[in-house]
């Protein structure tokens, strides 16, 4: 029985779904929305095993180009219409977000439907499950930053080398599909506790007064292994600033008198 909340709430998915078209990423991310909002975003999951709220339910599970999802359908009606004849259950749609993308799996709306329906990778779950605005739209254009900004690379590095926490810096372009491109720093540490994070963020702080005015600038942690951002950049990015190699290169150093202080003077503050 679907009550009439249930019913309101396929109306927004369905009512989304339908505006979604190849290239509308400003429909398909309203999409994402509606089904992040848990006062619209119920979906019918199918389940291949098992019955709604026992131990041994399983979603079902079809494969396209490679990548694993779950079918679901958007209303009752749907259900109907799909002529799926096993059991199912009516879950939020950030609850199945949360459920699935740890393990790389996305959902597909109305596989059943006349245009095949519409598939919400897992990457676009996991935006679901942290926060839509949290994370860059995609499909994202990755490449190496064209801007010349050598001024705030040289600095970075210096607070870098100044701060232990940090193993390198990479960096990036983003351009997401909706939204302003923007340069993107990958930090590498050896460190996650408290203090290790707030030396990280007084080093970006003391840094980000050289980068020029309109210039947005991110960070991502490259420890984050299912971010697309750090992916590319594992991939495809060499540290501008790396430690250990830094170490290497360095010559022997005759013992000096200490000099006035190290480059900057630190500057406390967050980012």
């Amino acid at each position: 029985m679907v009550s009439a909340s249930g019913t309101a709430a396929a109306g927004q998915v369905e009512h989304m779904l339908r505006q979604v078209t190849p290239g509308r990423y400003d429909a398909y991310e309203a999409l994402l929305r509606a089904l992040a909002t848990p006062s619209s975003g119920q979906i019918w999951m199918l389940l291949w095993h098992g019955q709604a709220g026992s131990p041994d339910a399983q979603y079902g599970n079809m494969q396209v180009d490679g990548y694993g999802y779950a079918p679901c359908v958007t209303s009752a009606q749907e259900l109907s219409v799909s002529g799926w004849n096993r059991s199912y259950e009516v879950v939020d749609g950030l609850d199945v977000a949360r459920t699935l993308y740890p393990d790389q799996f996305g959902i597909w709306l109305n596989p059943h439907s006349p245009g095949g329906g519409v598939g919400i990778p897992w990457l676009d779950l996991r935006r679901i499950a942290a926060g839509l605005e949290r994370q860059p739209a995609g499909p994202l254009r990755l490449s190496e930053p064209g801007i010349e900004i050598p001024q705030f690379y040289a600095l970075l590095s210096q607070n870098a080398h100044r701060t232990p926490a940090v193993r390198s810096l990479r960096r990036a372009w983003v351009q997401p599909a909706l939204g302003a491109p923007y340069l993107a720093i990958g930090l590498d540490v050896y460190d996650t506790s408290p203090a290790a994070v707030d030396s990280v963020r007084a080093m970006m702080q003391q840094s980000i007064g050289a980068v020029p005015d309109g210039l947005p600038v991110s960070t991502v942690a490259m420890s984050d292994e299912q971010d697309p951002v750090v992916m590319w950049l594992r991939a495809n990015a060499r540290p501008f600033y790396d430690r250990e190699a830094h170490a290497l290169a360095a010559p022997p150093q005759t013992p000096q008198a200490p000099a006035g202080g190290y480059g900057y003077p630190p500057v406390p503050g967050r980012y």
